[in-house]
């Protein structure tokens, strides 16, 4: 009877040994509030991280990436990839390097068209900082050697894959349907973002900075080289991006916009995603107020309100702008490797699971 009580103990404590290393086989992903900058955090399995963007100038971003960094127990930022050479995207790199150690930076290579003074200071303060460590210049189709995931780089400095990423490449029916945009002169560094794929066994998610409208054509016709997706973070933050021929072939579960309360989610890129097949959900950094219409992004009428965002318990802020003392929420989600995630918003820990796709 004692033995027989000995291995039934024992058998317990492998089973909940086993359990618990099975929960710790997740991706956890931080989609960081950056004031309608960009910033999401990638954890694989093995603790090894992947920073996608840095957000705007200042302490303010750089602390917000540091927190969650520290919640997700990162002592170091093994890669940095900075889409490209918008303040917004890489801004806090100075200050976040004296916060969070950084590895390896990965970017396209320096700024080729707008060369301001501010630009320019901007790039000089981030090299400063990249040079004290390993640096990537990467090119579509390289890979990104994240311990525990797969990474592979599908645009960069105006370029993109041109064979198909594994399970894809059927032919785009809608393509025929694509209305070519007129975009403005901030399109041409937005279209050189460096953007990546990252697999976690069955699950997909794909980030692609600020590509724009035109750029993304490429990607998905005459054939659809992506495949499709369990998590799009949206492109250029919902701003003259992701026509309904890109994102309806790549079938997102769920999408992100890494908005801001005045900038992003627009009226067209909204309603876009919501009669995308297979959707889901909508979730968003901020709640969107109204504002006019921006005509240099091609939009004709009044954005944002209460038709133009998701339900309240999708968005992780819902205040305009924050106080020093009033605190910033992220929206965190745990992915599997079978396909199955779940998406948590930091505001109100409302949490909601996904399960494979079929």
């Amino acid at each position: 009877m004692r033995v027989t009580s000995v291995l039934f103990v024992a058998v317990l404590f492998v089973a909940a040994a086993t359990l618990g290393g099975h929960r710790q086989q997740s991706l956890e992903i931080y989609s960081i509030d950056v004031e309608g900058g960009n910033a999401v955090l990638f954890v694989s399995p093995t603790g090894e991280s992947l920073l996608f963007d840095a957000g705007n100038p200042g302490v303010r971003d750089a602390g917000q990436i540091a927190a969650a960094a520290q919640q997700a127990g990162v002592k170091q930022i093994n890669y940095l990839v900075i889409s490209h050479w918008h303040n917004d995207h890489f801004g806090s790199v100075p200050v976040l390097s004296a916060k969070v150690p950084i590895r390896n930076f990965v970017d396209h290579g320096p700024p080729m068209i707008e060369t301001s003074e501010n630009a320019l200071a901007g790039y000089k303060a981030y090299t400063a900082v990249r040079d004290t460590g390993h640096y990537m210049r990467v090119k579509p189709g390289d890979k990104i050697p994240i311990k525990g995931l797969d990474v592979q780089v599908v645009t960069s400095d105006g370029a993109a894959i041109t064979s198909p990423l594994q399970g894809s490449g059927a032919p785009n029916p809608l393509c025929r349907e694509f209305k070519p945009m007129v975009e403005n002169a901030a399109a041409a560094e937005d279209g050189r973002s460096t953007g990546i794929v990252v697999r976690f066994g069955r699950f997909r998610a794909i980030e692609l900075g600020d590509l724009t409208w035109t750029k993304e054509y490429a990607l998905v016709c005459p054939n659809n080289l992506l495949g499709t997706f369990d998590l799009y973070f949206t492109d250029r933050h919902g701003i003259a991006a992701g026509s309904p021929t890109f994102v309806h072939a790549l079938k997102p579960r769920v999408a992100i916009f890494d908005n801001g309360a005045r900038k992003g989610a627009s009226r067209e890129a909204f309603f876009t995603l919501k009669s995308s097949p297979g959707l889901e959900d909508i979730w968003q950094l901020h709640y969107g107020v109204p504002r006019p219409a921006r005509e240099a992004f091609g939009e004709t009428t009044d954005q944002g309100g209460k038709d133009l965002n998701a339900p309240e318990e999708f968005i992780a802020n819902l205040v305009e702008e924050h106080t020093p003392t009033d605190a910033a929420h992220n929206l965190e989600i745990s992915a599997r490797e079978d396909g199955s995630f779940s998406l948590t918003n930091q505001r109100t820990r409302y949490n909601k699971e996904y399960r494979p796709r079929q």
